[in-house]
This record gives structure tokens, sequence and C-alpha cells, in this order.
């Protein structure tokens, strides 16, 4: 069984961004796992630690504007060291506010560990082939217990019995990705986006980009992210703030 990488989880967690049935998850997983507690307080402490030398920092360079500004000048120079003052503290409030500063490049597993999320499968009737109902389901059952290897094999002999069926073709890459095959994922993903008639292009694109990101293509990586930007899609919000960070 693939260990869960609970980065990205404690993060939400801390911030108080994790929907109802997520946290409810993440609380089961929480009972009785000292360790992973442990990290929950110390990423919680971090992030505290992290916030009061934000606020400390901003101080000390608005008291050093200020200093500055009592230091005695020329008439002349007056308006031209007043307007750099304004215009100094403005460039500080205003990189606070967006809550970065410039030249904040991610790597690719900061970007993946920030912006990634596991797909919630659909739990919905399905019209499938009566072959292929049972793996359906089995497999399901597998990917929802983080078993993606055996979910991977199941949703492949499902896709083999009906190549037209995208949503285990999506489940398929999916599951391919999270067992790091990452060529098959691409190759999941890239029917599913070829077939332009299905409800599973959007997360397709996306998870292709973190695909490349995985395999270090992160020129292709920014390419994609670009696309799905320009699409207004679900994602394009959080790819345009991607974009930002991977340049």
């Amino acid at each position: 069984m693939k260990t869960i990488d609970f980065s990205y989880f404690i993060e939400r967690y801390n911030a108080g961004e994790m929907s109802d049935p997520e946290k409810q998850w993440f609380l089961k997983e929480l009972e009785g796992n000292k360790k992973l507690q442990n990290e929950v307080i110390l990423r919680k402490q971090t992030d505290d630690i992290l916030r009061t030398q934000n606020v400390t920092s901003l101080k000390s360079k608005l008291a050093e504007i200020e200093r500055k500004r009592a230091v005695p000048v020329s008439s002349k120079n007056y308006v031209k060291v007043g307007y750099l003052k304004y215009a100094a503290v403005a460039v500080v409030l205003i990189l606070i506010g967006i809550g970065t500063f410039p030249g904040k490049n991610l790597s690719n597993e900061e970007i993946i560990n920030r912006y990634s999320k596991l797909y919630q499968a659909p739990t919905g009737q399905r019209s499938v082939q009566a072959g292929t109902d049972a793996d359906y389901s089995l497999a399901l059952e597998f990917y929802n217990v983080h078993e993606y290897r055996k979910a991977a094999i199941l949703f492949t002999k499902v896709v083999e019995n009906n190549p037209k069926d995208m949503q285990s073709t999506f489940l398929n890459g999916i599951s391919n990705y999270e067992d790091s095959k990452y060529p098959e994922a691409k190759r999941s993903f890239g029917i599913v986006i070829g077939n332009n008639n299905n409800l599973f292009i959007d997360q397709a694109e996306w998870y292709l980009a973190f695909c490349y990101l995985r395999t270090n293509e992160r020129e292709k990586a920014r390419q994609q992210f670009e696309a799905i930007k320009q699409e207004n899609g679900i994602y394009s919000k959080e790819a345009k703030n991607i974009l930002s960070k991977i340049k």
C-alpha cells in the first residue's frame, strides 16, 4: 500500500480550508497516529512563528523608512524623498497583502504539494456493460482506500472492455499517477482530452500538467497550465497562481 503524503492535507487542515468530508477523513487518519498529530502541531507552530516574523519584518522596514525620513534634507530634495517614502511603504504593504515577494519561484515538488489534491471519485450510478460493472466497483473500492496499483489493474480491464468509458479511463490515469506510473497516466489523460466529449476533460488537463512536473518537464507543464488558464475553466485561477511561481 502506498504511503500517503499528508503535507497538502496538513496545510489545508491548519488553514481551515477542508470540506466536511475531507475533514472527517483527516480526523480519522489522526486517530492513534502520534507521528501525524505531532506533525500537525509542528506545522501550526511554524506557521505562527512565520506570521510573527513577517509582522516584525514589516515593522522594522517601516521604522527604518521613518528614521530616514526624520533626517534633515534640503528643500529641493524634500519632494523627492517624500515621494520615495510613500512609494516604499506602498510597495511593502502591497507585497504583504498578496502574500509574496518578487522572484519567489517554487520547485516542482513545492507546486505539487501546494496545489495538487486527490480527485474524489463519483459514487453515483453508472451505465456500463454488464461484464464490467463488478470490475469498476471493485476498482473504485481500491481507489478510495489508496490501493492505486490494484485499482489501475481493474480500471485497465474495464477500459479494455469498453474503450469509450472516459470515466474509467480518467480514474485509471489518476491511479497510475498516484502509483508513480507517469507514462501510463499521461496516456490515459491524453485519451480523455482527445475524446473531446466527456465530463472529465478539465480534470485530465489539470492532472496532465502535474504529470509533467513529476517527470521534470517544466516547460511542458508551464504550457499546460497556460492553456488551462486561457480556457477560463474550473482550474483557471489556480493555474494563473501556479504560472506566477513557475517561471
